[in-house]
């Protein structure tokens, strides 16, 4: 791949936007986001998305508990790169906490910091921010909808 592509990819959540530039996987756009913005603020055009597809495929269908595309967060803060460097540790079929995440970071104080870094995360699925509840037990916010987080942590055997 020589330029910035996309593709879309269906799922039992819905269709998922996937950007990927030729350093690897650069936005995945959940069916709550607006995809058109990811597709313009990329340059993308439609292409091939490599591994990924194929990857997602099988995540969906419950045979693949961890992603190895190659990432793209270039350009990203410096803090959002830390916590989302630390959310790839979280083993599939597991979850921590917003203050667990912040203690992974070396900033017990960022419990907010690390709540909107997740909400930003450009990489949903492949970094698994949705592996994150809040200490209390809740699910916390998750910017596909509490519906999606629910799926997904039920897909990966955390709840029923």
């Amino acid at each position: 791949m020589c330029e910035t592509s996309f593709a879309t990819v269906e799922t039992q959540v819905g269709t998922l936007t996937v950007v990927v530039s030729p350093r690897g996987v650069r936005w995945i756009a959940l069916p709550s986001d607006d995809a058109e913005r990811a597709i313009r603020e990329t340059g993308a055009r439609p292409g091939p998305i490599g591994p990924v597809r194929g990857q997602l495929e099988e995540y969906f269908a419950g045979t693949r508990t961890s992603f190895d595309a190659p990432l793209d967060l270039e350009g990203l803060p410096p803090f959002r790169t830390k916590v989302l460097g630390a959310l790839q540790h979280v083993p599939f079929g597991e979850v921590t906490t917003y203050k667990g995440l912040a203690v992974d970071v070396d900033n017990p104080g960022a419990v907010r910091a690390v709540g909107t870094a997740c909400a930003r995360n450009p990489l949903p699925l492949l970094i698994p921010c949705h592996r994150v509840v809040r200490s209390d037990g809740h699910l916390g916010r998750y910017r596909g909808g509490e519906d999606m987080k629910r799926f997904l942590l039920a897909l990966e055997g955390h709840l029923e």
